[in-house]
């Protein structure tokens, strides 16, 4: 399978590119899914478009027997890119910061490779949209492509991520836990405003939000078995207009990270707890919780499959312990149906620094680009020879 994926790295590579210079958000991958369905019908495959929206979906082989899905994401962030090859984002503020361009092409790359086999099933091609933000009523692509039956009559379920931590040519995958929940509060703190020559005549705000931030910065640390990941981050605090006025409110935006529901529940209630305070010094405040992804569980036996096929491919040493992320993933809803893992590609280059993603310098090493189609598709392959899940 290695072999005849390194043949298409040029047309993997040339694909990617196409991508990567013009990024598109959330739900907006027009351009992008209109690519991957003429490249799709050029391969000779029956193709849905609109899935999810904008989403592609394709089909390999007959449903008769086992079905296995394959994922991958095709939506940008709305980030500037600083890199200067000449493959970099034509559009200005919008970047493919996070690799879906090469996770696009990867998938196209499966599409090839299997193409014309005789399979014992069918493998399904899911050419996801948003994954990076939720549309007007908070809901990303995964879910949106579930609604649409992307998930109907499937035993399995992939997908890879691209880790620039890792060096090309190695995987990483682990059983069970793999990714965290997310959720984000927005809060607003108040008190009474005033001149600052009369703090006496005020309820302040700032000060009121200090205490606050000492209660949430401690729930991690103090109100959470040390045992059970919990991450709670302030991104934004936002509040006053003028060095002598005492303002009215306080912004406040963080995020939540978690791994289990139970710890989940309590974050959320310790920063209503938290808030609590500025009603007892005084003030008062409004929450707002947005739910976000769930936790993503890999399937110890998908997750075999996937190390087994990798070390086929690339030999033994290629496969390297993985350690789980806080960070969130929108596959988790996939996951959660269906059995099925996510495994990380290793794209930095020997030497190369690492380029994180979400990042405005990120890149990758395109060598990685027929691993990734590679490990894929034999792993669909092996996972229709099992038959269907249990």
């Amino acid at each position: 399978m290695l072999p005849a994926a390194k043949v298409l790295q040029p047309e993997l590579v040339a694909l990617r590119r196409a991508i990567h210079r013009h990024p598109e958000l959330a739900f907006k991958e027009h351009r992008t899914a209109a690519l991957v369905a003429r490249t799709l019908n050029e391969i000779g495959l029956e193709t849905q478009t609109g899935v999810g929206r904008t989403g592609v979906v394709a089909y390999l082989g007959e449903s008769s027997g086992p079905v296995v899905a394959i994922r991958a994401d095709m939506d940008a962030l709305p980030i500037e890119e600083i890199n200067t090859t000449e493959y970099a984002s034509e559009e200005p503020g919008r970047m493919h910061a996070c690799g879906h361009d090469a996770h696009t092409a990867m998938l196209l790359g499966v599409a090839r490779l299997l193409a014309g086999q005789q399979l014992p099933g069918q493998v399904r091609l899911l050419f996801q949209p948003a994954e990076e933000a939720a549309d007007e009523f908070g809901v990303s692509g995964a879910p949106r492509m579930l609604e649409d039956g992307a998930l109907e009559d499937v035993d399995y379920v992939l997908a890879l991520h691209v880790a620039p931590s890792l060096a090309t040519g190695t995987i990483a995958c682990r059983p069970g836990l793999a990714s965290g929940a997310v959720d984000t509060f927005r809060a607003h703190v108040k008190g009474v405003g005033g001149h600052g020559a009369h703090p006496d005549q005020t309820v302040d705000a700032i000060w009121l939000t200090a205490q606050v931030l000492n209660a949430l910065y401690a729930v991690p640390s103090r109100r959470i078995d040390p045992l059970r990941p919990a991450v709670l981050s302030l991104g934004v605090v936002r509040g006053g207009t003028a060095s002598n006025v005492i303002p009215a409110m306080v912004y406040l935006e963080g995020t939540l990270r978690s791994l289990d529901a139970e710890v989940r529940e309590q974050l959320i209630g310790e920063v209503r707890r938290s808030l609590e305070i500025a009603r007892t010094l005084g003030g008062d405040y409004t929450l707002d919780i947005e739910r976000g992804y769930p936790s993503m569980v890999n399937n110890a036996d998908v997750v075999a499959t996937i190390a087994n096929a990798a070390e086929d491919l690339l030999g033994a040493e290629a496969v390297v312990a993985s350690h789980g992320t806080l960070g969130a993933e929108d596959f988790a809803y996939m996951s959660a149906l269906k059995p099925g893992a996510m495994f990380s590609l290793g794209v930095r280059a020997p030497g190369a620094p690492i380029r994180p993603v979400h990042t405005p310098d990120f890149d990758l090493d395109e060598d990685a680009l027929p691993i990734g189609a590679a490990v894929l598709a034999e792993t669909a392959l092996r996972l229709l020879q099992q038959g269907t899940a249990a």
